[in-house]
């Protein structure tokens, strides 16, 4: 019996995994065509408008097109590194975000499955719980560099080479800060765990400094009022990470013609494709637990939610479903909010010069991370008197 509940867990999670893959795969077109309409807004433009209501059937156009490109491999590619390197540019954003907690958890009771009764099951809305979330995030998007190695080298052409240096001097340029910019939030919440993040930011502003009890009840206990610069730090890197204006020096199109993927066409190109907007959903995702309360209600706690849909409902199974789907929605407008942002941004900022781009990392990110760094400490010790 214990090794049928060890193979059905395995079926639970190797289901969410293909789910949240899926996923993450569809958002691509659709974010593709909230983009082209987006920035024709901002342009004062129409976008697609021919192929279908409000051009939505472009997409089906797009991808027909890709699949049916001819596959075009330079003559002095090395064919390992060139193949390669679409197909490890979507695994990432992929893996990363199956770490990302999008709802509370919830039970459902007993039931037969495989000639066997099981539960009462908690299931997780969440690939897979790590206590260790943010080390395994940054841990896995941070591959991300290699991939555009393996382009700029795999494809034989000094344009690509030189993005793909480019990208790689960005990445850990960028890194560097987006890391410290998390620090103050890990020791604000004294956890690594994503979930205990979230559960910490419920509720109305409240907390201890020296004795006293500070609250305003007008404010959300959300971490951006207490990490401002760390949020302002840590969005700013991600643009960077994700090779997004005004940081995509490594797609520079005046100088580079398309920067490491100057070579790759068709399903190819699409692929690097997607693994971008892969990178700005697990940003949108991250940037939402660490400062904005995560799937967590503004001023409301995750038990007062669970009084009302216990009032709704008597079925104790169904009241927790209910919850995590208020919260998953919650958890939606506050992603899809950051997503927007991500396009806006692009369209309204110019592109930075290299030099203006690594004098920023290194001479104005870094020392202001460490500073919010050393500052959130100080504070804390003088809470704790």
């Amino acid at each position: 019996m214990n090794m049928g509940k060890d193979a059905f867990e395995i079926l639970v999670n190797g289901i969410k995994l293909v789910l949240i893959f899926l996923m993450i795969v569809q958002l691509v077109p659709i974010l593709v065509w909230v983009e082209r309409r987006g920035s024709a807004f901002i342009q004062n433009r129409l976008g697609p408008n021919r192929v279908g209501p409000l051009g939505l059937m472009q997409l089906l156009a797009d991808a027909v097109k890709f699949l049916t490109k001819e596959s075009f491999v330079p003559d002095t590619a090395k064919p390992l590194l060139y193949f390669a390197a679409p197909v490890f540019a979507l695994i990432p954003g992929a893996i990363a975000f199956m770490a990302v907690p999008m709802s509370t958890p919830f039970t459902v009771g007993t039931f037969e499955l495989f000639g066997q009764t099981w539960g009462p099951y908690t299931f997780l809305v969440q690939g897979y719980d790590i206590g260790i979330g943010i080390v395994f995030i940054l841990g896995v998007s941070s591959l991300a560099a290699y991939t555009l190695l393996m382009a700029g080298w795999g494809s034989g052409n000094k344009y690509s080479l030189m993005g793909a240096l480019r990208a790689s001097a960005q990445t850990i340029s960028y890194e560097l800060a987006l890391g410290l910019s998390i620090v103050g939030v890990i020791m604000l919440y004294g956890t690594f765990n994503l979930s205990e993040m979230t559960a910490a930011q419920q509720g109305s502003l409240h907390f201890q400094f020296m004795g006293y009890t500070i609250a305003a009840s007008w404010l959300p206990n959300w971490g951006i009022f207490y990490q401002p610069l760390g949020a302002l730090l840590f969005f700013t890197s991600t643009f960077a990470e994700s090779n997004r204006l005004p940081f995509d020096l490594a797609e520079g199109e005046a100088e580079l013609v398309a920067g490491f993927h100057t070579e790759y066409g068709g399903f190819k190109f699409n692929m690097f494709f997607i693994g971008e907007y892969g990178h700005m959903m697990v940003a949108s995702g991250l940037m939402a637990i660490f400062f904005f309360g995560g799937y967590g209600i503004p001023w409301v706690t995750v038990d007062q939610v669970h009084q009302w849909a216990s009032s709704v409902t008597a079925n104790a199974n169904w009241a927790s479903v209910l919850v995590a789907l208020i919260h998953f929605i919650v958890f939606n407008i506050k992603f899809f909010g950051f997503l927007w942002l991500f396009i806006w941004v692009r369209w309204t900022l110019p592109r930075f010069r290299y030099d203006q781009l690594m004098d920023l990392g290194w001479k104005t990110m870094l020392p202001w991370a460490l500073f919010n760094t050393i500052l959130t400490a100080f504070v804390i010790y003088l809470a704790s008197l």
